[in-house]
């Protein structure tokens, strides 16, 4: 099965004269050398992604993909599949945690529903309602999304960051049963085994991680042909994951910061850098999620998280909760004074 999908062009950061001057502004900053640690990676990640010394961040934008999964009908997850509804619905009333990051964070907050089953809503502001079918098909019976529809679900996922201002993206995502689908594209595109990816999700208990695990054995065994990355997409799922990735490359397209939350999150960026490695360049990790695939997902895209708080929430919930390092590394960058500027005499070499 082909997808009949291009990505978006996503052009290598590789400026080695803007690398010097930002690595020398930071360098030369009122502290020791170094002395700020990961958050002087990132000011170089960011002032490398727009081009320039003194990035800015401007009108931050979190957007949460929601929709339904075939696979929620065999009981791989604690919660029914009604839930992904509901949950849209607190998002949008404000309740979710998501909503209450991004109103602290100062974040604004979308919600897609790109494929949530009791979708019975109308677009307004703060949500945008495209959904490509009332959920996936079961990834045990055949493919959960055709080629038709996995395009379509990467298309959407460009064209919501097209219509987005700001140049930053906070990215979460709702959909019970959807850790099974992020757990067999992980186990997929990075050749590890299902069960080193699986975990228990919502809170499966003992007999529920079981049964998960069995049933997603035989969901990678019944596509096993299914080895190119938008391939393994469409036979597992889902369209929340798929949007995802299209919004991550139509992000790194027009060189907006992308802050990447958990499992899920990963699972569809794996997807996204497969077709575009330069993707990398402007994500950022957020944290390490609780969920045992996540680690070995961060470990092949060679990222280091910068938090580790044991979350599984989703939401883009553990994105917003980093978000603030991300604006004070970019705010020191801009703020400090340098040695000179300060009148502060800087190290004594030897």
């Amino acid at each position: 099965m082909t997808t009949p999908w291009t990505p978006p062009t996503v052009e290598p950061v590789a400026d080695a004269a803007l690398a010097a001057r930002l690595r020398h502004r930071i360098d030369h900053l009122t502290k020791p050398l170094g002395a700020l640690g990961r958050i002087e990676s990132l000011m170089l990640q960011v002032g490398l992604l727009q081009g320039r010394v003194d990035p800015q961040l401007h009108e931050p934008q979190a957007v949460v993909f929601a929709a339904d999964h075939g696979l929620a009908a065999r009981g791989v997850s604690a919660y029914p599949a009604e839930v992904t509804a509901q949950m849209v619905d607190n998002f949008l009333a404000g309740g979710a945690a998501i909503s209450v990051l991004a109103r602290t964070q100062g974040l604004g907050l979308t919600v897609v529903d790109a494929g949530v089953r009791a979708g019975t809503r109308s677009a307004r502001p703060g949500l945008v309602v495209r959904p490509v079918a009332p959920g996936t098909a079961d990834a045990l019976d055949g493919p959960a999304m055709s080629a038709a529809q996995c395009a379509q679900a990467l298309a959407l996922g460009c064209e919501v960051v097209r219509g987005l201002p700001g140049n930053a993206l906070v990215l979460g995502e709702m959909g019970i049963a959807n850790t099974s689908a992020a757990a067999l594209l992980v186990a997929r595109l990075t050749g590890q085994p299902v069960a080193a990816c699986t975990g228990r999700g919502t809170g499966l208990d003992d007999a529920g991680y079981a049964r998960k695990l069995v049933l997603l054995q035989k969901v990678a065994a019944r596509h096993a042909d299914a080895r190119a990355p938008l391939d393994a997409l469409a036979a597992f799922g889902g369209f929340e994951i798929a949007a995802l990735a299209g919004a991550m490359l139509q992000a790194a397209h027009e060189r907006r910061l992308i802050v990447i939350d958990g499992y899920i999150v990963t699972a569809a960026l794996l997807v996204a850098h497969a077709l575009r490695p330069a993707v990398l360049d402007a994500c950022v990790f957020a944290h390490r999620s609780h969920e045992s695939g996540h680690q070995l997902a961060l470990t092949h895209l060679h990222a280091q998280p910068l938090l580790s708080l044991g979350l599984r929430l989703g939401e883009g919930s553990g994105a917003a909760l980093a978000w603030p390092l991300v604006a004070a590394a970019v705010a020191l960058l801009n703020g400090m004074a340098s040695f000179d500027e300060a009148g502060v005499s800087a190290r004594s070499e030897g």
